[in-house]
């Protein structure tokens, strides 16, 4: 096998793969248009479901719905991107996340529940899809900019996220003219958005990054009959168990409730936050307008986090997370309803939270995941992230119906603050250790 000469790096690093660049382009230009996707469901899915559910007990059952269809697609394409690579994985996402955008639109169009319900499943695809990318700006990267590297993917996100909600009045107004209800302008917008990234990536990722990265790292052979080794501190673990079961060696396992417990909180604050504010009287313009800072605010600082974690570590940074994001609910919670500016600021503080969680667990599983599985590992920690956000999304209309949003963003808050305790544990020298690797260290994010 020939492999092509590297692109040279400093003194003491590894050299960047010379296909780096282009990939790290074509997922770029996908998610600056996936990224409408993002927002459709969060700006007008509650306020769907309360007009067409008639209960605001309901109204988080849309995020619940496409955050379970995230969960099914994250493990779906993390298994067929460990087969067959990233390219048919990501762009069939996309594609899949397109068809479930066109059925919420028929759906609100025709009043129907019993489409608009699996349609919002099938839409989550989408957005596990757009998650999902950012490993694949990890598979070529060298160690010591895979912070970086993976925050450009998650922060050409931002453009669409952004756009999307203040698109909504632009194309509200043609929707109508085609006999469409308004709140389905946003979906419009994400089948448009998902078909464009299916198209960029089925058509540009090449060469394929998880399988550029095989072919230059194989995976190590396992013994049939490993022999135990004695570790320090506890009892022996046969070889090849990470292969085996790859979520609960340590590194794995802590990326993963770092992203959970970051991920419930901040789905339950944004699913009931467009009914808050239409409950204070404010209506679908200030929403979109808050909805679209607070998706900034999860994108944006992208280029900090990862510069953060491949400098002080992944756990520091996710420790931090966890504070900024618990602080961030008690802010919203306690803003005045009809005080758009606190609400806002209170939403933009819950998405750098959220993305220095977001970085900083990933970075963890990235670097922990064994090399034969690690597509599949992937795929499954962000069924993790799924399930969390299904969780929030279901428990945050019975919450704000029984006890208001307050209560729910005080209950928001204690989960956030879970996730400091969480990466200080892991960042003990024993835990690192067990885990593979000093990941509270600066340059953490070594595979």
């Amino acid at each position: 096998m020939t492999v092509s000469p590297q692109v040279a790096a400093g003194p003491g690093h590894p050299p960047e793969h010379p296909a780096q660049r282009r990939v790290l382009a074509v997922l770029v230009a996908s998610q600056l248009v996936s990224g409408i996707g993002l927002t459709a469901g969060v700006v007008v899915g509650s306020l769907i479901a309360e007009e067409m559910l008639g209960s605001t007990g309901l109204a988080g059952l849309p995020t619940a719905l496409f955050t379970g269809g995230s969960m099914l697609g994250a493990l779906g394409l993390g298994r067929l991107c460990q087969a067959w690579g990233r390219r048919p994985g990501l762009g069939l996402g996309y594609a899949v996340g397109a068809l479930g955008s066109v059925g919420v639109v028929v759906a609100v169009a025709a009043d129907q529940v019993a489409l608009l319900l699996p349609a919002l499943l099938v839409y989550g695809a989408g957005t596990a899809t757009n998650l999902l990318a950012r490993y694949a700006g990890a598979d070529l990267a060298a160690p010591q900019r895979r912070g970086r590297d993976v925050s450009r993917v998650l922060l050409a996100s931002t453009f669409g996220a952004v756009a999307g909600p203040n698109l909504v009045s632009l194309v509200g107004g043609p929707a109508e003219e085609w006999g469409l209800p308004r709140t389905a302008a946003p979906f419009v917008l994400a089948a448009v958005g998902y078909a464009v990234a299916a198209v960029v990536v089925g058509s540009l990722l090449r060469p394929d990054p998880l399988r550029s990265a095989r072919a230059l790292t194989p995976p190590p052979a396992v013994p049939k009959d490993p022999a135990p080794e004695a570790e320090p501190g506890g009892p022996a673990e046969p070889v090849g168990r990470a292969v085996r079961d790859p979520v609960r060696t340590p590194g794995v396992a802590t990326g993963l409730w770092i992203m959970v417990l970051g991920q419930l909180p901040k789905v339950a604050l944004m699913a009931m936050i467009p009914v808050h504010l239409a409950a204070n009287g404010h209506g679908t313009a200030a929403i979109g307008l808050v909805v679209s800072l607070h998706i900034g605010a999860m994108f944006l600082p992208s280029p900090l986090s990862g510069l953060l974690v491949d400098r002080w570590g992944a756990l520091p940074v996710a420790a931090v997370a966890g504070v900024t994001l618990a602080a961030a609910a008690l802010l919203v919670g306690l803003a005045p309803g009809d005080s758009v500016p606190l609400v806002a600021a209170g939403l933009l503080l819950a998405g750098v939270g959220w993305n220095l969680g977001l970085v900083g667990g990933t970075a963890v599983v990235t670097a922990a995941a064994p090399p034969a599985r690690g597509a599949a590992t992937q795929g499954l920690a962000d069924v993790g992230l799924s399930v969390a956000g299904c969780t929030g999304g279901l428990l945050s209309g019975p919450v704000v119906a029984a006890g208001g949003y307050g209560t729910l963003a005080v209950g928001c808050a204690l989960v956030a603050l879970l996730v400091t305790p969480v990466a200080l544990w892991a960042a003990r020298p024993s835990r690192a250790a067990a885990a593979g690797g000093p990941v509270s260290a600066p340059g953490a994010a070594r595979r």
